[in-house]
């Protein structure tokens, strides 16, 4: 059996372990891991990996079908819409049987002061009326959305994994670094650089989590980005375990 997992997150890693560890329904498992080579140095899964695009769904359809998929996992970010719609459309093309795996979005709590953006751009002009020192944590791509003249007052420390490249805020300062990040980690940031607003997208998960707990802490505003909805029709799992019981109960 020929498992394709369009990776890139934690939740694909694990599901790859797995798959190595308990192949599905007692048969041979072949795993294949997809990343889209945006990370310069990415942790990589057990099994075979691929890195780069496939040039759109056609080029996609033609993998699955030349490399005999039996199985499509959509394990990309929450935010990769576009490869998540490749996938759907892929998917139909070969007749592969597709499941998109997606961890659930974080949920408000009693202190939070969220404001929901359906866009960066929206999230952009929603911060001159919350603060001037920004806490940017949507990565290294997008930055472009923040880079207005209206917005040049205001000061940005972005958070990505690897250096951004232009444009982006006139005023910022770069932090790279790589989750998972601590709650007392996230206090000396916003400590440390005076933050009194914080951007981030609904990515959900515990390894970025802790900087909405110290936000509720210090009292700031979060400007929360929502995500895209999963292509129509495809199923979603929300852990690598429901994935490996559906993969389970492929014939």
């Amino acid at each position: 059996m020929h498992v394709l997992v369009l990776g890139g997150t934690t939740e694909a890693r694990r599901l790859a372990e797995a798959l190595a560890d308990a192949p599905a329904g007692g048969r041979r498992v072949r795993v294949t891991s997809s990343l889209a080579g945006r990370v310069a140095a990415p942790r990589l899964p057990p099994g075979e990996v691929r890195v780069g695009g496939f040039g759109g769904a056609g080029g996609l359809a033609e993998w699955l079908r030349e490399h005999r998929v039996d199985a499509l996992v959509d394990a990309t970010h929450p935010f990769a819409a576009t490869m998540s719609r490749n996938a759907a459309e892929a998917a139909a093309q070969v007749h592969v049987p597709l499941l998109a795996l997606r961890r659930p979005g974080w949920v408000a709590r009693d202190g939070d002061r969220w404001h929901s953006a359906g866009t960066l751009a929206e999230a952009a002009g929603l911060l001159p009326a919350l603060g001037a020192r920004v806490f940017l944590t949507t990565g290294r791509m997008g930055l472009a959305a923040f880079a207005g003249a209206d917005l040049d007052a205001l000061w940005f420390l972005v958070r990505s994994v690897d250096a951004p490249e232009p444009p982006g805020p006139a005023r910022m300062h770069v932090l790279l670094d790589r989750g998972p990040f601590t709650l007392d980690g996230e206090r000396e940031v916003i400590r440390r650089h005076r933050i009194d607003v914080l951007v981030t997208k609904d990515s959900g998960g515990d390894a970025t989590a802790p900087k909405l707990t110290a936000a509720r802490e210090a009292g700031i505003p979060v400007v929360v980005v929502r995500r895209p909805p999963v292509p129509e029709g495809v199923p979603v799992a929300a852990t690598p375990e429901e994935a490996v019981a559906w993969l389970r109960g492929r014939p």
